[in-house]
């Protein structure tokens, strides 16, 4: 259910040195941010980071850099994240636990709303007790090792709906210590999908956007929504013709 990797851009050199971005593989990064096929902006984790202590954050700017505003929107709002929900999945080790899934489950084992909490804030902290199986000193023994950090965004965009999944890989061999409150392991997997069953569900076709020196628009009113339909894509094909992927 959370694999595939994100679309990835690589612009030139000079426009990388003005934007200050750094593209590795499978990532747009600028200024710290991780760029998304969608209206979320990653702030933390960056990739790769070594995780452990009692829980995880992840930080998402879900205003896209203030482009967007917050809920609750306008029902014919052009822009809108529907939802957004998180995994935890490594196909290594076989597991696909749940971070959020929309509603909250007992003792925030799976976390509620990510668009609700915080009210009024655009950045939204996403934090997340590792569940028991985690468990350990510093390695990757066991449960332990590598992960990603699956995000699903559902969202509207100048009046079309789109679904992507963006992965973050981590690395959980921090030290994460034992405590009796830990949600089981069991209680939060769920079944891997296959690549291809992911691939099927999603939309793979959207790039990475809204990175420094990417040309697309975003219209909130549903009058702008209705010029741009066919326009904005064109502009955002056009700006990816400029991009190495």
């Amino acid at each position: 259910m959370m694999t595939c990797k994100s679309l990835t851009s690589y612009v030139g050199a000079a426009l990388l040195f003005a934007a200050r971005i750094s593209s590795a593989a499978n990532f747009t990064i600028a200024n710290g941010q991780i760029y998304t096929p969608g209206l979320a902006i990653v702030d933390a984790p960056q990739p790769g980071t070594p995780l452990g202590g009692d829980l995880i954050e992840v930080a998402l700017d879900v205003s896209t850099n203030g482009r967007l505003p917050l809920p609750p929107y306008p029902e014919d709002s052009a822009s809108m994240i529907h939802k957004i929900t998180m995994f935890l999945y490594s196909y290594d080790k076989g597991h696909n636990f749940t971070i959020t899934n929309g509603t909250a489950s007992a003792n925030n084992a799976s976390l509620g709303d990510i668009m609700l909490s915080e009210p009024g804030s655009t950045v939204k902290h996403v934090k997340w007790t590792w569940p028991d199986c985690l468990v350990g000193d510093s390695g990757d023994k066991g449960d332990r090792g590598l992960y990603n950090v699956s995000i699903h965004q559902s969202f509207r965009l100048n009046g079309e709906d789109y679904f992507t999944i963006f992965d973050l890989p981590i690395s959980v061999t921090n030290s994460i210590p034992e405590k009796d409150e830990r949600p089981s392991c069991d209680s939060l997997d769920n079944v891997l999908l296959t690549p291809d069953e992911i691939r099927a569900s999603a939309d793979f076709d959207i790039p990475v956007m809204f990175a420094p020196g990417d040309a697309t628009t975003m219209q909130t009113s549903p009058n702008e929504a209705a010029g741009l339909r066919g326009a904005g894509w064109v502009a955002l094909v056009g700006a990816a013709a400029a991009l190495m992927l």
